[in-house]
């Protein structure tokens, strides 16, 4: 789909990329106000998990929760949060955010509030997405 800012980000958005796996793709999200917040978004471009035949969205299921445990592993975070919404971007992608009892929106949603941005500098988005990627592998 053309008009889709997921069908295109892998290629658009190259310096966080972190790995592809079968069915979808693993991206850094570019604010890491949550150490670790990450993306992951399906390679063919459908809404809904109904959508996808069984055996693909049993795998897709195993993808996001291999990112997860991965994510568990490196942050030690208190909760791994697990988005799915697909009101704004309408392509199954999910946020998979590493929470920690210490944040200043602990325990309510990321989006409970606004929250200054924190970019990382090239270097160290370089070491967390290589950190994460080795996890991964």
């Amino acid at each position: 789909m053309t008009d889709c800012p997921m069908c295109s980000r892998w290629e658009k958005e190259k310096d966080l990329q972190i790995i592809e796996l079968p069915y979808s793709y693993v991206t850094l999200n570019r604010d890491q106000y949550f150490p670790g917040y990450t993306l992951l978004f399906t390679k063919a471009h459908v809404t809904e998990l109904f959508h996808l035949d069984r055996d693909v969205r049993s795998t897709l299921m195993e993808e996001v929760s291999s990112v997860a445990e991965a994510l568990y592993g490196i942050y030690k975070p208190a909760k791994i949060n697990y988005e799915l919404l697909g009101n704004m971007v309408p392509h199954i992608h999910w946020h998979i955010v590493p929470r920690f009892s210490t944040e200043y929106l602990w325990p309510r949603p990321i989006w409970a509030e606004q929250h200054e941005e924190r970019l990382l500098t090239p270097d160290e988005q370089h070491q967390r997405i290589e950190s994460i990627r080795r996890a991964l592998s």
